[in-house]
């Protein structure tokens, strides 16, 4: 069980990152990468998966946020959303490969949801974000590109 707590911290940050609360998933990341104690490649899946299942969480609200959009605990402004919907009915789905993002990210989920991207499309493209910067620095912190 020991060995797991780690693992199990890094899917909580990275959940609450991509949700309501701020959360630096990228430094814990770092952090057990440089401990070395768990395999890199399970410490990406961990994170990537907390993080989109964070991101799932936003597009859900997205898809009923006229019930819940008026809740101080909702992840996003209504200018946010606002721009996050602009961009979004822009560059279509494909803005999603940009939810790994600060700032803008959490809000193109939510406004994924808002206009009804399908789910399946939605997980794929975020999936390929989040899991491509986990990646990438990942690769960059063992020091092997960069």
């Amino acid at each position: 069980m020991e060995t797991l707590l780690p693992l199990i911290g890094l899917f909580a940050v990275a959940f609450v990152a991509a949700t309501i609360l701020p959360a630096q998933s990228e430094a814990a990341l770092v952090g057990l990468l440089a401990l070395g104690a768990h395999s890199p490649v399970v410490l990406v899946v961990v994170a990537t998966a907390g993080n989109v299942l964070g991101s799932v969480t936003n597009w859900m609200l997205g898809r009923f946020v006229e019930q819940y959009r008026r809740r101080n605990w909702f992840p996003v402004s209504d200018r946010a959303l606002e721009r996050a919907t602009g961009w979004y009915r822009n560059w279509g789905r494909w803005s999603l490969l940009l939810s790994w993002a600060p700032l803008v990210g959490d809000a193109l989920t939510v406004a994924a949801g808002v206009l009804r991207e399908p789910f399946w499309s939605f997980l794929l493209l975020v999936t390929i974000a989040k899991a491509g910067r986990y990646i990438a620095l990942a690769l960059i912190t063992l020091g092997l590109i960069g």
